[in-house]
C-alpha cells in the first residue's frame, strides 16, 4: 500500500477544472495507475483506491491518495501543479511513501488525531409499501452518531472529553437521544452538497445526476483492534468512495488536549 500527497496549484485552470467535479477528479486519480484499466475502477473486485481533498487555506489544497500500487501523478503536475519546479527528478511534484510500515506498527491503545471526509447516509421508508431509500444525514448530531456507530467494527474508539472540558452536563443535551455534540473529541465541519452529471450509459442515454452530501470529521481516537483499523485505513468508511469520501488518515497528537 502507498500513501501519496499532491498539492494543487489553485491558480491554474486545470486545477480549477479538477476541483469543480468529483467525477473529473476521480477519473484523473484512476488514470494515475498504468496497470489499472478504466473498467477496473468501478469493479468491486478491483483494487481499492481512496482519495480525499483537504482545503487548509484558499491556496493550500492537498490531494491524498491511498492505493495498492504506486501512482504516477505526472498528468496532475502538468495540469494542476508546478511543472517547472517538478523538472528535478528528486522532486517530481508529489510525495509517495510506502504505507505498509506504518500500518504494521499500529498497536492497541495508541492514540491518534484523525481526519475523515465521508458521506453519512441512512435508509428510510416514508410509506410502509415503498422500498427503502438511501438518504443523507443533514444534522451534525446525526452525522456524528453515524460515525460513532462505525467505530467498533472500524477498529477504533473516539476519545471522550474529560469532564472539565465539557460545556454540557455529561456532554449531553437530551437524555433520550444522547446528543454527542459535547461528549467526544470530535467535530463536524465543511458540509457540502455536491451534484454532478455522471458519464452516459452504454446505450448513450443520459444518466441521472449524482447528488451526495459530504462532511469532514476531525477528532481523536484510540486503536482498539489494529487489524480492523488497517482494513478501515485501506478500504475506507461509508459510501461514495469514488467521489472523495471514506479515506481516514491518522496523525500524531499535538498538545495535551
Amino acid at each position: 500500500m502507498f500513501l501519496t500527497r499532491f498539492r494543487l496549484n489553485t491558480a491554474r485552470p486545470g486545477a480549477r477544472r479538477l476541483l469543480s467535479s468529483p467525477q473529473v477528479l476521480h477519473a484523473a486519480v484512476m488514470a494515475s495507475f498504468p496497470g489499472l484499466l478504466p473498467t477496473d475502477s468501478g469493479s468491486p473486485e478491483g483494487p481499492r483506491v481512496l482519495w480525499r481533498l483537504d482545503q487548509n487555506a484558499r491556496a493550500e489544497v492537498l490531494l491524498y491518495i491511498v492505493s495498492p500500487a504506486r501512482p504516477d501523478l505526472t498528468h496532475f503536475v502538468e495540469q494542476a501543479g508546478w511543472p517547472a519546479a517538478a523538472a528535478d527528478p528528486e522532486t517530481p511534484g508529489w510525495q509517495t511513501r510506502s504505507y505498509a510500515p506504518f500500518l504494521d506498527r499500529l498497536a492497541a491503545g495508541e492514540k491518534w488525531a484523525f481526519r475523515l471526509t465521508a458521506n453519512p447516509v441512512h435508509y428510510i421508508r416514508r410509506k410502509p409499501d415503498e422500498p427503502t431509500k438511501r438518504t443523507a444525514h443533514l444534522n451534525p448530531v446525526h452525522q456524528m452518531a453515524w460515525l460513532l456507530d462505525r467505530q467498533e467494527r472500524g477498529g477504533f474508539r473516539i476519545l471522550e472529553k474529560p469532564d472539565n472540558k465539557r460545556l454540557l452536563p455529561e456532554g449531553t443535551t437530551f437524555k433520550k437521544h444522547q446528543h454527542p455534540g459535547d461528549r467526544y473529541e470530535l467535530t463536524v465541519r465543511d458540509k457540502r452538497g455536491l451534484s454532478f452529471d455522471k458519464s452516459r450509459s452504454d446505450d448513450g442515454t443520459r444518466r441521472k445526476p449524482v447528488t451526495i452530501v459530504t462532511v469532514t470529521f476531525d477528532g481523536r481516537l484510540e486503536v482498539t483492534d489494529p487489524a480492523a483499523l488497517r482494513h478501515t485505513l485501506t478500504q475506507g468508511i461509508g459510501k461514495a468512495k469514488a467521489y472523495g469520501c471514506g479515506l481516514l488518515t491518522l496523525a500524531p497528537l499535538t498538545g495535551t488536549g
